[in-house]
């Protein structure tokens, strides 16, 4: 064949594969689905006159998704001062039946929920929620707990797993300012359930069950408090050799850092706390992974400038089982059109290692959120795609994100298959409140060379 001719081939296969990857990353990572409607209600708030308090809404959505793409769903209703459960079938189908009242407490608030799912019981579903009860102290809050064993056609009654005076599942930033929904849920092999939360002076607290949530142990204090910087924002996350991993940050200060303890024996024991990463800045609302080959991923939102500053969301990952992390980056930017600050990270992960994360998207840091963004990582965290906002995620009535108690919650969830569920809710005062689903899909990638 003449030189001339092999270059013109090679030229022309080059120029085909440049076409056919740059059309590929062209595509979204993630074939979106649409939305699927789940609870709408007033947009009421009135001050705050504890369980008296004059509230209609719906809000703080959390979300769980099964191997076979079933989804669950939990949110609150503060018009009725409880939390609902419902359940969706795979394939984008409707809610199925009527809601059911978790919680049953209409004298006191419920709210900001977590599920989680049992991987080796698929009718087991369990539920976690923050209940303003008042006994005494000068804030109100304990950690409710139910679960069903019927793949959530029905629940036990809930049961109290901190029955204390201390305001339990309030994260503080300061004396004035904190976010409720500092607590934190995970379901393992066997009838293993870790259950975290911190309460207002700042004390960590640890729970854990072997029999399905029947019956836990007594709560352990882990950390907080004792330094005058209050725990804040626990997160939990479990590993292929059955270690359990706790993550959470500290408030009352104008730099907190992200810290981590490991048990090796089932939560048992913890390791003493280490700081992950150490920053002049603010570092908040940790979320964790770890991924089939013992990686603990990590992903935290920090501020420079201090608690009341703009945000950027950071990744950083561990081989070493926690003892040491990656030096962090920042997979928020360049930020989505309209948007200054990002925050309030969630992370999920498949068994193929791909790593998922949302984040709420300020349009100005004083300002509520307004739709989530969202980021793939296809190379176990070595790079992302650039942020992008979720179609169908903001309020199209120009309504701000939910989250009115607090932005502590469990938006994302991923299967192992990379089916992924993505919850939000919306507030426009004095008209409307709302709760709803996207669904979505990791796009098939099949180019060399691509992540």
């Amino acid at each position: 064949m003449h030189v001339q001719t092999v270059r013109l081939l090679f030229s022309l296969a080059a120029l085909s594969i440049s076409i056919t990857v740059a059309a590929e990353e062209a595509l979204p990572p993630v074939a979106w689905q649409g939305v699927t409607e789940i609870a709408t209600g007033p947009g009421t708030k009135g001050p705050w006159r504890q369980n008296e308090s004059r509230y209609a809404y719906v809000d703080d959505p959390a979300v769980a998704i099964d191997e076979q793409g079933r989804v669950a769903v939990a949110w609150a209703d503060q018009a009725r001062k409880d939390v609902f459960f419902q359940r969706l079938p795979a394939a984008g189908g409707q809610p199925v039946g009527e809601p059911i009242n978790l919680s049953r407490s209409p004298d006191t608030f419920s709210w900001l929920p977590r599920i989680a799912l049992a991987p080796d019981a698929p009718k087991a579903v369990y539920v976690l929620w923050q209940e303003i009860i008042f006994s005494g102290g000068s804030h109100g809050g304990d950690i409710l707990f139910a679960r069903s064993e019927d793949g959530g056609a029905s629940f036990s009654a809930p049961i109290n797993l901190s029955s204390s005076i201390g305001g339990d599942g309030k994260g503080r930033i300061t004396r004035e300012l904190w976010h409720n929904g500092s607590l934190d849920l995970l379901a393992g092999a066997d009838g293993a359930l870790y259950a975290a939360w911190t309460e207002y002076d700042g004390p960590l607290w640890f729970s854990r069950s072997s029999d399905g949530g029947k019956s836990f142990s007594p709560p352990r204090r882990l950390a907080g408090a004792a330094d005058g910087k209050p725990a804040r924002a626990p997160a939990l996350a479990l590993g292929p050799d059955g270690v359990v991993y706790l993550a959470w940050t500290s408030g009352a200060a104008e730099g907190g850092d992200i810290q981590i303890a490991v048990s090796t024996d089932g939560g048992a024991s913890f390791s003493t706390p280490r700081v992950v990463v150490a920053t002049a800045g603010y570092s908040d609302a940790p979320r964790l992974a770890v991924d089939a080959g013992g990686t603990v991923h990590l992903v935290y939102a920090d501020s420079v400038g201090g608690p009341f500053e703009p945000f950027r969301i950071h990744y950083t990952r561990s081989v070493d089982r926690g003892h040491s992390f990656k030096a962090p980056r920042v997979i928020s930017e360049p930020a989505p059109e309209g948007t200054e600050s990002a925050a309030f990270p969630q992370l999920g992960l498949d068994t193929s290692g791909n790593l998922y994360v949302a984040w709420e998207p300020y349009p100005d840091h004083l300002r509520r959120p307004h739709g989530l963004a969202f980021a793939v990582s296809r190379n176990s965290g070595q790079s992302f795609t650039e942020p992008m906002l979720v179609p169908g995620s903001r309020d199209p009535d120009g309504g701000s994100n939910g989250g009115l108690q607090g932005l502590l919650m469990q938006k994302l969830a991923v299967n192992s298959a990379g089916h992924l569920v993505i919850a939000n809710s919306s507030f426009r005062d004095g008209e409307q409140s709302r709760v709803w689903l996207i669904r979505g899909e990791l796009q098939q990638v099949t180019s060399a060379g691509r992540q």
